[in-house]
């Protein structure tokens, strides 16, 4: 075989390689001839997000300043429940009762013992008037008979009078003995109805006196009848209170936002580890007090001013900004995780806000609510290069990158946001090289 021959099929046989790994040497040679930079794509970020960059910002979570955990007063089984997860009540509604038929036949025991006793009492007053009608009576006789006396004792001293005369002149024989008879008879009769009135006197006074006596008594059996209507009074309302008990209300307005026990199941206020009963049956919120609990870092507790203005982000709903106000900063910090924790209020709510929700607050310098038009891309401070006070990006388009002028606005973690010149899905380059300009081609990094 000739050298060219030999030659011939050493071509074709090189051909034949180069044919079958083109692809791999013409990327061979791209990755050769070519700069590799890192290519970040812009994306769309979420209002909190972007809030975030552009201010002091903390996690935290809704929470209720007012929440309560409704217990039953006594222990006792759960017969009726008129609430279930989610029910709306107005203070006072009877959420829950308990089995209450021996406390209800309690109280209607005690409240047949108050009317006992105010029938007792009535009747004793019944007395007290009655012992005063004969007082008044007895009082009237002995008036009477003294005047009686008065009238006999005016008789008497007549009749004294009538037998001197008549003594007088049968002395001096002007007058008869009979006329002295009479005169004495006369005297002495004058004399008896002295004594017999005087005699009724003094049984009258003593009758006034057993009267006063029989009121007195009587008006203490008022004041004994009283003071048993006050004690049986007292044990109604005690018994009324233990029947009440046995009703659970709500305290406040609010919504029920948790079930803890079941028609059926035993509830008591002092349940214990051990213990089968329910320590609550309900728990109750009232959202016109929810507010946001937020732990800010103590590196920038200094940018949270009391009643600054703030913007609350759900997690749940992060492109809609809750307009807020700082309410309270706690007084101490939190030594293990750095931070303080503070309180946020709504100035505006809806019916989105649940407790317990996680949400982002950021802390704003100014008054100013959040507005539709806020930027919503942020790009690494990395990837902006600045020339003669333009600022632009490398936007990969491609092998090749183009300079593309860019707006931006305000930097903060390392990200700027861009207000112009970018739109989401573009590819930019991040930390490029000094080397790079419009329309040098390039390479993924890591490609």
């Amino acid at each position: 075989m000739s050298g060219w021959t030999k030659l011939l099929i050493f071509l074709l046989i090189l051909g034949g390689i180069g044919f079958l790994f083109r692809a791999k040497i013409e990327g061979l040679v791209f990755n050769l001839t070519t700069l590799e930079v890192k290519v970040e794509r812009v994306v769309e970020r979420n209002a909190s997000a972007v809030a975030a960059a552009t201010g002091t910002s903390a996690n935290g979570y809704i929470v209720a300043k007012t929440r309560a955990a409704l217990s039953a007063d006594t222990p006792g089984r759960i017969v009726e429940m008129n609430v279930r997860e989610g029910s709306t009540v107005k203070r006072g509604d009877v959420v829950a009762r308990l089995y209450a038929e021996e406390y209800a036949a309690s109280l209607k025991r005690a409240e047949a013992e108050v009317n006992v006793a105010r029938a007792a009492e009535a009747r004793v007053e019944a007395d007290v008037r009655t012992f005063e009608k004969s007082l008044a009576a007895l009082r009237s006789a002995v008036v009477a008979a003294d005047a009686d006396s008065v009238q006999f004792e005016a008789g008497r001293k007549l009749a004294q009078v009538s037998l001197e005369r008549a003594q007088a002149l049968l002395a001096g024989q002007v007058d008869t003995i009979d006329r002295v008879d009479r005169a004495q008879r006369d005297l002495d009769e004058a004399t008896a109805r002295v004594a017999s009135s005087k005699a009724r006197r003094d049984a009258a006074a003593q009758s006034v006196v057993e009267g006063e006596a029989r009121i007195g008594a009587a008006q203490s059996a008022v004041a004994e009848a009283a003071a048993r209507i006050k004690s049986a009074e007292a044990a109604r309302d005690l018994a009324r209170a233990t029947l009440e008990k046995t009703e659970v209300r709500a305290p406040f307005d609010g919504i029920v936002v948790l079930k803890d026990a079941e028609v059926g199941e035993v509830v008591s206020p002092n349940s214990q580890g051990g213990s089968s009963a329910r320590g609550s049956i309900v728990t109750m919120v009232d959202f016109a007090t929810l507010e946001v609990q937020a732990e800010v870092s103590e590196t920038s507790i200094a940018n949270v001013k009391l009643n600054g203005d703030a913007r609350i982000y759900l997690d749940a709903y992060p492109d809609k900004p809750y307009a807020g106000r700082v309410d309270r900063i706690w007084p101490t910090a939190n030594r293990t995780k750095a931070t303080v924790e503070v309180r946020v209020v709504f100035l505006d709510r809806d019916d989105k806000l649940r407790p317990e929700m996680g949400v982002r607050v950021v802390f704003v310098d100014d008054a100013a609510p959040a507005r539709d038009d806020d930027p919503k891309i942020l790009v690494a401070r990395d990837a902006i290069v600045k020339r003669d006070g333009a600022a632009f990006v490398f936007v990969l388009e491609q092998d090749r990158v183009r300079e593309r002028a860019i707006k931006t606005g305000t930097e903060r973690a390392g990200r700027v946001a861009v207000l112009d010149g970018l739109v989401p899905g573009d590819e930019i380059v991040v930390s490029p090289p000094a080397t790079l300009r419009d329309g040098t081609r390039v390479r993924r990094q890591g490609s």
